[in-house]
Formats: C-alpha cells, sequence, structure tokens
C-alpha cells in the first residue's frame, strides 16, 4: 500500500479533518503502543499501519 492510498483510506474513514487528529493523538497498542504518526515516521509500512487501524476502529469492509 503507497502512503497515499493509506491517507485517502484515513480521509474516508474519519472525514479529512479528523484522520489527521486520529493520526496524532490515538495510541494504538498493536503499533507498540504509537500513535500512526509516529508508526510511519519509524518506518512501519503504511500497510501495517492500515491494518492496525482496521484492527484498532470500526471500519468498513470496503475500505479493508
Amino acid at each position: 500500500m503507497r502512503l497515499t492510498q493509506f491517507w485517502q483510506r484515513m480521509d474516508q474513514q474519519f472525514g479529512p479533518a479528523y484522520s489527521a487528529s486520529v493520526a496524532k493523538d490515538h495510541v494504538i497498542a498493536a503499533l507498540g503502543g504509537r500513535t500512526v504518526d509516529q508508526a510511519l515516521a519509524d518506518g512501519v509500512a503504511a500497510k501495517e499501519v492500515w491494518r492496525a487501524v482496521v484492527a484498532t476502529f470500526d471500519v468498513p469492509a470496503s475500505l479493508r
């Protein structure tokens, strides 16, 4: 998954304004207790981060 696809899905799931807030502020256990932004900055693949988001939030099947 490309980073652009990741952010498109985040925007579709949470809305453009709220997706940035989720990425910055929500700590996800599946990412080792990091936020989305921290995990991406640490080099975690966008696909792995997206899987963690899907597992944490109620993401519809169409975005999985």
